[in-house]
């Protein structure tokens, strides 16, 4: 069996195949800004109970801790969101190989900790510029800005200039439970879930109707 003329990817017709794929997307969306799993979706249940969602960009993941890490600001919206209801999704489809993941979960903020201190220092000037603003993100204002301090707009800062941004930075975590995976194929599209099952220590997945 053939999808325009090559041979079928040997996950096609095996699930734990496929879930190796899964946890090999997201690795690479870890630690490659080339990935399309570099930037997924992350959704939150917003104030108004309405999904809020937003692209971020994936710091690290740990399969074994079913986790995945990003980074924010704790003044931001989203924030505010993951502290009264953690519940919360993350996106990924990846056009080259045609699979899209979806992850089901808890999402919560972490401010301080050395995880939180590690993250910080690992984050390139520039990055950590970001963090800077005067202002939380969504802040309305009266005209377009940055919201950056003037003396760096258009520059990194150096290491002495950055400390006052560390209050406004946080780690968010968010840790999955399900995984959805779809893979689509002219040959026939192919769809499974897997739910973690914490008494057995392991995922338990099954075929889907695409």
């Amino acid at each position: 069996m053939t999808e325009t003329g090559s041979a079928l990817p040997g996950f096609y017709d095996n699930l734990p195949a496929s879930l190796e794929e899964a946890r090999s997307l997201l690795a690479e969306g870890a630690e490659s800004r080339h990935s399309a799993a570099h930037t997924p979706v992350v959704a939150t249940i917003g104030s108004d109970g309405i999904p809020a969602q937003r692209v971020m960009i994936l710091r690290a993941m740990d399969w074994n801790a079913r986790s995945l890490r990003f980074h924010t600001d704790p003044r931001s919206h989203k924030t505010a969101e993951i502290i009264t209801n953690g519940a919360a999704s993350v996106l990924v489809y990846d056009p080259g190989p045609k699979i899209q993941l979806r992850l089901s979960g808890v999402a919560q903020i972490e401010t301080d900790g050395a995880d939180v201190d590690q993250a910080w220092q690992e984050s390139t000037l520039f990055a950590r510029r970001c963090y800077l603003s005067e202002a939380g993100p969504g802040t309305a204002v009266g005209q377009p800005v940055s919201g950056l301090p003037s003396w760096v707009e258009g520059r990194s800062p150096v290491e002495s200039e950055i400390g006052s941004a560390r209050a406004n930075f946080a780690i968010l975590r968010f840790n999955f439970a399900r995984i959805e995976w779809l893979y689509l194929a002219n040959a026939g599209h192919r769809r499974a879930i897997w739910n973690w099952d914490s008494v057995a220590g392991q995922w338990q997945g099954s075929w889907l109707i695409p």
